[in-house]
């Protein structure tokens, strides 16, 4: 990326003020969300808007102005956005869906699709493998898509139930004693998976489907013993499984199945003498064929910009601290 410095003027002509509003936001919240994505300072002086910054980001940021500025004739939200700072990181490798093999997933969200390559690579190696890993840290859309594959496998009529697991283990915090039964105790450990389905399918429709037992939303105990036939199993946050818990899980899976196994090895909750399951799954299984190890990066975070430098300096920091031990 260049470091040199440039400032790039645009002017959007013939003045139109509802449009320019939309573009802005309100109290100009978008143009500070595209400053704080790229790295810019954007002066606007009526039409007219000065772009400071490297010349690699000034670029970009005009890119994202004339873009937004195309479909101004509507309101502009914060999140449109902050996905078009992420997409406009790719804009040559990214794969639109519907191209080079990869279908529209049938899902609720008729604008759901990778918004990186890897994402989009990971889509395909799910619809590719039976047994597919996505590794990678958070944001970066590995349980979303996952759910996303399997209501559309669902809907295709691929696969007769979806099951989605994830283990019960505590994020550094003692919870201590939860009430009622069994299920309510470990649904707090499950609602990212509810949240997914929700989005995805809608909440009346969802809850049909698990009256009539086709989802179910299960802790990572509830497995074993059983062996699930035509179905997509989805184990989520397995960073917190231990390697018998992961064998246990992937000898579940049955004729007619596949499963997602989902997981940041950076944010591992386990007790400190256990070994994570995910981190000795990529070493023992990394030459099975059938099986997709497939890793994301901090610039595949989709989430509010800032998620993806948090994530960057937070392994700035791990790898300072791994040379000083060295």
């Amino acid at each position: 990326m260049s470091t040199r410095h440039a400032t790039r003027e645009i002017s959007f002509e013939p003045v139109d003020n509802g449009r320019l509003a939309n573009l802005c936001g309100a109290l100009d919240e978008n143009l500070r969300q595209i400053e704080n994505g790229l790295e810019v300072d954007i002066a606007r002086r009526g039409e007219h808007f000065s772009i400071s910054g490297r010349v690699a980001q000034t670029k970009l940021a005009t890119e994202l102005l004339e873009r937004f500025y195309a479909i101004s004739r509507r309101p502009i939200d914060v999140e449109e956005i902050q996905l078009g700072l992420i997409e406009v990181a790719h804009p040559t490798d990214a794969l639109v869906a519907g191209e080079d093999g990869m279908p529209v997933l049938l899902t609720k969200r008729a604008d759901l699709r990778g918004r990186t390559p890897r994402q989009n690579h990971y889509l395909k190696a799910i619809q590719e493998h039976d047994i597919t890993f996505g590794i990678g840290p958070a944001g970066t859309g590995k349980t979303y898509l996952a759910v996303a594959s399997a209501v559309d496998a669902l809907e295709r009529d691929l696969v007769k139930r979806l099951v989605l697991v994830r283990p019960a283990v505590e994020a550094g915090e003692r919870l201590g004693f939860l009430p009622g039964d069994l299920v309510q105790k470990v649904d707090p450990y499950l609602r990212p998976l509810y949240d997914a389905l929700y989005d995805l399918m809608g909440f009346d429709k969802v809850t049909k489907l698990f009256e009539r037992g086709i989802i179910e939303v299960a802790p990572l105990a509830f497995m074993r013993g059983r062996t699930l036939n035509h179905a997509f199993i989805i184990l989520d946050e397995a960073q917190n499984t231990t390697p018998e818990q992961m064998k246990m899980f992937l000898t579940r899976i049955g004729f007619g199945s596949k499963a997602v196994v989902t997981g940041d090895v950076t944010q591992i909750d386990l007790q400190r003498h256990q070994k994570s399951g995910l981190i000795d799954a990529q070493h023992v299984l990394q030459n099975v064929r059938g099986i997709a190890l497939h890793y994301f990066k901090s610039d595949d975070v989709v989430r509010h910009p800032l998620v993806q430098k948090i994530v960057d300096a937070y392994e700035k920091r791990d790898r300072a601290k791994e040379k000083n031990d060295e």
